[in-house]
């Protein structure tokens, strides 16, 4: 059942909570996803029937939660998920974040890093508001970005994507892939080879630069940016089952 937590920043994030045995593992949504999505549910059901502690969540702007999504940016959505990491949850957590989330799992590494247990990344995208879309935008969107605001993106997910100023610019302070990125958990990383989003160059360049003992990259050739075919949700929940496992050893 759905719940609403309210952030120190005075957000109100709904969120559906599983109990369950520890650790707990917290799913991360992405970019104008919610936590109803395919994979979130899926894993849900999947920590239901292992009798382990789940959570999903809405960032603020997305679903549920409050606020309007052209106010918040990358920040504000770290805010939120730290701030329903440290207050319903027990202990360190295993951390499955999916695409903008996987960027948003990387922060929590390095803002709380105690409660992290393990990670599992999806078609992660780190750093995607400077290198993929800063990047790919034309002198004409730049200047109406500039201008405007506000700049609409084609989505093959519904309506287009309403890209602020803000969002460029606050993007600029969460980089990951700049500076030093210590994961001293187990990881495993997951991509599919036919993701018109996310590039596999973007996983490729992730598992460089991050360091750690225990961080592996699976590619799934075929596998689109949703990753949500039957094969591949099984393969979230055997990534987390293989960290589960590490860990309890």
């Amino acid at each position: 059942m759905t719940e609403m937590f309210l952030t120190p920043k005075g957000r109100v994030i709904a969120y559906d909570k599983t109990p369950g045995s520890l650790p707990g593992v917290v799913f991360l949504g992405g970019f104008m996803s919610d936590k109803e999505g395919t994979k979130a549910v899926a894993l849900e059901a999947w920590a239901r029937a292992q009798g382990r502690a789940f959570l999903r969540f809405d960032y603020s702007g997305h679903g549920e939660s409050s606020g309007a999504f052209t106010d918040g940016a990358i920040g504000d959505w770290a805010e939120d998920a730290r701030a329903v990491i440290e207050a319903l949850t027990e202990g360190p957590q295993l951390l499955v974040g999916s695409s903008m989330g996987g960027w948003i799992s990387l922060l929590m590494a390095r803002a709380i890093p105690e409660k992290i247990a393990g990670m599992v990344t999806v078609a992660a995208a780190p750093d995607f508001t400077e290198d993929s879309m800063w990047a790919g935008f034309s002198e004409v969107q730049k200047a109406e970005l500039a201008q405007a605001g506000l700049v609409l993106l084609p989505s093959d997910y519904g309506e287009p994507y309403p890209i602020t100023r803000r969002l460029i610019e606050d993007g600029r302070d969460q980089l990951v892939l700049r500076s030093p990125l210590e994961l001293p958990f187990p990881v495993r990383m997951l991509q599919g080879t036919a993701d018109e989003d996310v590039d596999v160059s973007v996983a490729m360049r992730l598992l460089d630069h991050a360091s750690g003992e225990d961080i592996r990259l699976t590619l799934v050739k075929g596998a689109d940016h949703r990753f949500s075919t039957p094969d591949c949700l099984m393969l979230i929940n055997k990534s987390v089952e293989k960290i589960l496992r590490r860990l309890a050893s």
